[in-house]
C-alpha cells in the first residue's frame, strides 16, 4: 500500500527534536507542548509514513534505521523552510516600507516629483518609493484596486467618496486643436464656440473624470459629440493631428500635447482643474501615506 507522503513542517520539528533529545519528555519541553501530545504526533507521523522512526524502550529511546534515514533530509527541509520563512518575512518588511505612487502622465510641473520625493526621503530615509504609471482607463491611477497606496490624480474621481487628497494644483482648461483648425488663430475661445466640435473622451470606466473633461456642466444638457476615446498622451496627440477631434487640456499638461501640429487657446467658460494627491481614507493614518501627503504640502505651499 502506498502511505501519502505529504507531511507537516510542524511534524518533522517534532521528529527531529526528539531525535536530537532522544527523550520525548526533554523534547516536550522544548517544544512547549505536552509529552503525550508530542508521542501522539510522532505516532500518527509514523503511520502516515508507514514505518517506525524511534524504538521505545525502558533504557530510553533510539532511532530506528528508517529514523536515521530521514533526520538528515528532516534538517535539510527544516532549514530550507526557515530560509523560505525569513524570506517572506523580509519581503513583508521591504512592504511596509515601500511606498508606491500610481500617476497616468508624470505630474511635470516644474520638478514637482523629484522635490517632493527629496522631501520624503529626508522625513522618512528608511522607506523606498515605487512609481506605478497606469493608462487613463483608471482614473484612480491604482488606488481602486489596491496597485498604488498615493496617486496623483485628477478630480472628480469614481466613487469618490471613497478617497481623501491634498491639492496639488488648480489649473486654467485650454483646448487643444490642430494647427490647422479654424479656431486655432484665436487668443481664446469661448466654450460655446466648441459646443459642435467633435471631442476626444476618456475610456468609458473613468466615469465623471471623462465627464469633466468633456465639459458636461458647461454643455446645458447638450450631449456631447465623440471624435475618438483616448486612454494616454500618446493616443491624444496622434487623434489631435489626425483631426478626429478636440480636447481640454489643464495648463500644466499643455507641453505634453503641442509637440508640433497641435495648438493651445485659453478656454472662457470652463471650470479649473484640481491635480491631487489622493489616497484611500482607511490608509490615511499610515505613516508612509501621512509623510508623503505632508511632502507634497510642503513642496506645494499648501500647508
Amino acid at each position: 500500500m502506498v502511505m501519502t507522503r505529504d507531511v507537516h513542517v510542524r511534524d518533522l520539528r517534532y521528529f527531529l527534536t526528539v531525535a536530537e533529545e532522544l527523550h520525548f519528555t526533554r523534547a516536550a519541553v522544548r517544544l512547549y507542548v505536552s509529552q503525550p501530545a508530542l508521542s501522539k504526533q510522532v505516532r500518527a507521523l509514523e503511520r502516515q509514513l508507514g514505518v517506525e522512526l524511534f524504538r521505545r524502550e525502558r533504557q530510553g529511546v533510539t532511532l530506528t534505521g528508517a529514523g536515521t534515514a530521514l533526520l538528515p533530509h528532516a534538517r535539510l527541509v527544516l532549514a530550507a523552510w526557515e530560509e523560505g520563512a525569513a524570506a517572506v518575512d523580509a519581503a513583508r518588511a521591504s512592504e511596509r516600507s515601500t511606498l508606491t505612487v500610481g500617476m497616468s502622465t508624470s505630474p511635470g510641473r516644474g520638478g514637482l516629483l523629484p522635490a517632493i520625493r527629496s522631501r520624503f526621503a529626508a522625513a522618512r530615509p528608511e522607506a523606498a518609493i515605487r512609481l506605478r504609471q497606469v493608462n487613463w482607463e483608471d482614473a484612480t491611477a491604482g488606488l481602486a484596486d489596491g496597485a498604488a497606496d498615493v496617486a496623483f490624480v485628477w478630480l472628480p474621481l469614481p466613487d469618490q467618496d471613497r478617497y481623501a487628497w491634498t491639492v496639488i494644483a488648480e489649473e486654467p482648461l485650454l483646448v487643444a486643436l490642430p494647427d490647422t483648425h479654424a479656431l486655432a488663430g484665436r487668443a481664446e475661445v469661448d466654450f460655446a464656440n466648441l459646443l459642435d466640435e467633435p471631442f476626444l473622451a476618456l475610456p468609458e470606466s473613468t466615469g465623471p473624470l471623462r465627464d469633466y473633461w468633456l465639459a458636461l456642466d458647461a454643455r446645458d444638457g447638450s450631449p456631447p459629440r465623440i471624435g475618438a476615446e483616448i486612454a494616454s498622451t500618446e493616443e491624444t496627440y496622434e487623434a489631435l493631428t489626425a483631426g478626429l477631434g478636440v480636447c481640454l487640456v489643464a495648463a500644466g499638461n499643455v507641453p505634453l500635447l503641442t509637440l508640433g501640429g497641435v495648438t493651445a487657446r485659453p478656454v472662457r467658460g470652463v471650470t479649473p482643474g484640481r491635480y491631487v494627491l489622493a489616497w484611500r481614507r482607511e490608509d490615511g493614518r499610515r505613516p508612509l501615506v501621512q509623510a508623503y501627503a505632508e511632502a507634497c504640502r510642503r513642496v506645494t505651499g499648501r500647508e
